[in-house]
């Protein structure tokens, strides 16, 4: 696949720098000179798309290569939106990033929102060392719910692999929803409107991690019990059927990789805001590496 975006960033007198841009239709960097604190060495690239959204028969493939000991974020101006498909093309993203050694690489969208009809792949494939740092979310949207469309595009997929290197799998990972003849994805999916997944790896966002989980672990703990009293308490008052709702908003975590230097985050809500919340409160201990607390 021809590659309509590189960028490289690298060390130039002490700072994180791009050293190498380019893009061309329907791609476009946005790379400012300074993302919030200048204490931070963090380099920010806004990735866009001409027309503000992916239309049928887009394939974009980018390639970026974060240097030694380099910070850099990965990030977009609004949700990437999937227009509808005409007949059974599929519009596909790809991106690759190759993070060095003592680097931090973070990749912090808005989540995909796909039209009605729409049918889209994506492809994220992380290679990293031993001390890399890496973090990404990756998330969609239920579609344009001020029009009445709930899951009702025909086909996503996202594919999220981390390598050690080139070639040593670390995390493999894909999400796939498809609108099936027995039942269609909104069946499935019932009241939730918006699903989640956050990776944290490696030495410099240790804390991080260590946080997020225990946020996690107490998050549902709380939430599952005053649910579950809730529901006890609206069965006696109805005194009738059984009728248990469930939960607006459901996190798991569990580690991955070699003495569990990995953490995955998987998440499902009935609003988008909850996530972006969520995300805002996790996420917040980057500030001192980015500039900026990520989805503020």
């Amino acid at each position: 696949m021809e590659k309509q975006g590189r960028l490289v960033v690298e060390k130039v007198g002490g700072r994180s720098t791009v050293t190498r841009s380019f893009s061309k239709y329907p791609l476009k960097f946005i790379v400012p000179r300074k993302v919030g604190s200048s204490k931070a060495d963090a380099v920010w690239v806004y990735t866009l798309t001409y027309g503000g959204g992916i239309v049928t028969g887009d394939s974009i493939s980018c390639e970026f290569t974060i240097g030694d000991g380099c910070t850099t974020v990965i990030t977009t101006q609004a949700s990437t939106k999937v227009y509808k498909s005409l007949g059974a093309k599929c519009s596909e993203q790809v991106m690759e990033a190759r993070v060095g050694s003592n680097a931090l690489l973070a990749v912090i969208p808005d989540p995909v929102t796909c039209f009605s009809t729409a049918r889209y792949s994506q492809k994220q494939i992380f290679r990293v060392v031993a001390d890399s740092s890496l973090v990404f979310v990756d998330w969609i949207t239920s579609g344009r719910h001020e029009s009445g469309e709930k899951w009702d595009f025909d086909l996503y997929k996202s594919a999220n692999h981390i390598f050690i290197g080139d070639d040593e799998p670390l995390f493999l990972d894909m999400v796939h929803l498809e609108s099936g003849s027995v039942s269609s994805i909104a069946e499935r999916m019932q009241d939730y409107q918006v699903i989640a997944m956050v990776v944290l790896l490696g030495p410099k966002i240790k804390h991080i991690q260590d946080l997020v989980q225990e946020n996690v672990k107490r998050m549902m703990a709380e939430r599952l019990h005053n649910h579950s009293t809730a529901s006890s308490g609206h069965q006696k008052q109805t005194n009738s059927h059984c009728h248990f709702t469930k939960p607006g908003f459901i996190a798991s975590s569990s580690i991955f990789g070699p003495k569990g230097i990995g953490v995955v985050v998987r998440i499902a809500a009935t609003t988008t805001e909850s996530v972006y919340e969520f995300l805002q409160h996790q996420l917040a201990g980057m500030e001192p590496l980015l500039g900026v607390s990520p989805y503020r």
